[in-house]
């Protein structure tokens, strides 16, 4: 079984959960081609794909999901508003194949999958847990302003955590780019996690069994890997955690070269 994020930031984001035979995807951000061609690194094809799991209808999150949809008969899973917004924007090729997340145990698999609510500006973002067969749990906790109640319950006593760390407050504060409207959504409950909020609660995971780490969603403008990967680690270092005894610390690479987490 392995962890292998496909593509990971502002413009792309897609993540494979299984092994070469079965698993499921999460977000289908990239293009249907850069799909194939990323799954193939792992020696994995398209059929392996039991369910998509989609955390919300945003262009980075869903821009190839049509054409997976025109080519392929897998089950689509989101909130039931994120369901509403796909249908709207027309975004899947058999709406038949679209599915409200309680019926995910309904897929072929053996994996425990629920999700959770999260704090962002679209219909009804959501975040997901998926517990292998070998008792493993991973937590996708990705485009959120803000750790809720709902979240730390949903999250808490994970194995694997793979969460957004989106911007460096300084860099976003300091970008020129940005109109003050932009930063402030950025900012707000219902944007995005800074490097101190993830390191926050991956502080709190950590302590609650979490041992290996993933950095995802980083801003390609207000953040940089080097950045947000020394602020989580000084932070868990002065809290008493060590680095690769206490957990793993790993950034996800906005397009895969093939790296990928076992479990």
């Amino acid at each position: 079984m392995f962890i292998a994020p496909l593509c990971s930031g502002s413009s792309a984001n897609s993540t494979f959960i299984g092994n070469r035979d079965n698993g499921i995807l999460i977000d289908v951000g990239c293009s249907y081609r850069k799909l194939r061609e990323y799954l193939s690194l792992y020696e994995t094809e398209l059929s392996a794909i039991r369910a998509v799991l989609i955390t919300h209808e945003h262009v980075d999150h869903v821009k190839g999901l049509l054409q997976f949809t025109k080519h392929n008969d897998t089950p689509v899973f989101a909130s039931a508003g994120t369901c509403c917004a796909i249908l709207e924007k027309e975004l899947v090729y058999n709406p038949e194949r679209l599915f409200t997340a309680d019926r995910i145990t309904e897929i072929e698999i053996d994996y425990d999958i629920k999700a959770f609510d999260t704090p962002h500006d679209s219909v009804q973002s959501a975040g997901f847990t998926v517990t292998l067969p070998n008792d493993y749990k991973v937590a996708y906790i990705t485009d959120l302003g803000e750790i809720t109640a709902q979240v730390k319950e949903a999250t808490l006593g994970a194995d694997f955590a793979f969460i957004e760390s989106n911007y460096d407050p300084e860099l976003l504060r300091n970008n020129t780019k940005y109109p003050v409207f932009t930063k402030d959504r950025i900012r707000s409950k219902f944007g995005h996690l800074s490097n101190p909020d993830s390191a926050d609660y991956i502080q709190k995971l950590v302590e609650n069994g979490a041992t290996r780490i993933m950095l995802a969603h980083l801003s390609r403008e207000n953040n940089t890997p080097q950045t947000a990967f020394t602020h989580t680690k000084d932070a868990l270092t002065a809290a008493g955690m060590k680095y690769n005894y206490d957990y793993t610390l790993d950034i996800a690479n906005v397009q895969t070269t093939g790296e990928y987490i076992a479990v």
